[in-house]
Parts: structure tokens; C-alpha cells; sequence
């Protein structure tokens, strides 16, 4: 993990970065990402694992709703959809009650890939947060799903 030397603040400062919730947000993000990659087994990016989980999830979804439910802007959705789609993990179809719309869902390949990495992601949940106590783990959780 990267270490940051935290510097007293300036004097007369009252803004002290490290406690600043943007930067705070990041440096769990950066160790999360870290564990992630030193994880993830199949060489998917965070957002593709994300889609997977949630195309399964649902069964079939439209990619609109693929993308909000991850929080995804349209064009990061797009290229995560195609890159899925390249990988044969994820089939496309147009939808027969609305030509505009398209419909995706898991091939048998998505299927077993997303069964055996959920383990794996649980583990990274698990080791992002083992610095904390069981308690505080479910808090921050519960505090991160209010402000979210």
C-alpha cells in the first residue's frame, strides 16, 4: 500500500487535508483498487466485474439500466459493454417490445466466470477492510450506502 507522510498543518492552518473526506475517499479507494488487482484473477477491471455481478443479478437488463445501476455514465457503460461482449462474457439482443433498446444477459462463459470470482470478491471486501473491527466494518458500510 502506498504510505503518506501526514505533515502537522501550517500554522494558523485549520485545513488539514488528511482529514478531508475527499482524500480520505481516495486513499480507501487507491488501497481497494490495490487489492482488487493483486486479487481478480480473470483480468477484469472493477467496473467489468460490477456489470457481470449486476447483469446476473437481473437476468437480462437493458444497458441503460445496466449502466445506472452501477453507476456508470452511458459512454464508460458503453465501452464496459463492449469489452464484455469481446470477451464473449455477455450476449446482446435488441429488444422485441422496443427496437431501441438493447438487452443483455450472461453467456455460460459470464455464468461460470461470475460464480467463481464472487468468492473473490468477497475476499477483497474482506481484506479492504480488515483494519477495522466487525462493527466498525458494517458502520462504515452503512454510513458509505447513506452518503452514496
Amino acid at each position: 500500500m502506498i504510505e503518506v507522510e501526514k505533515k502537522p498543518p501550517r500554522e494558523g492552518g485549520d485545513y488539514v487535508l488528511e482529514e478531508q473526506i475527499g482524500y480520505l475517499l481516495r486513499r480507501a479507494h487507491q488501497r481497494a483498487s490495490a487489492i482488487f488487482q493483486e486479487t481478480m484473477t480473470e483480468g477484469l477491471t472493477p467496473p467489468q466485474f460490477a456489470a457481470l455481478v449486476k447483469v446476473r443479478d437481473f437476468g437480462t437488463v437493458s444497458q441503460n439500466r445496466l449502466g445506472r445501476s452501477v453507476a456508470m455514465d452511458p459512454a464508460t457503460s458503453q465501452g464496459v459493454t463492449q469489452r464484455l461482449l469481446a470477451k464473449n462474457l455477455i450476449s446482446r439482443k435488441d429488444d422485441p417490445e422496443d427496437r431501441r433498446r438493447t438487452l443483455l444477459s450472461l453467456t455460460p462463459e459470464g455464468e461460470a466466470m461470475v460464480e467463481r470470482l464472487i468468492p473473490l470478491g468477497k475476499k477483497i471486501t474482506a481484506e479492504t477492510l480488515e483494519t477495522l473491527k466487525p462493527e466498525d466494518q458494517k458502520r462504515l458500510l452503512e454510513l458509505l450506502t447513506r452518503i452514496t
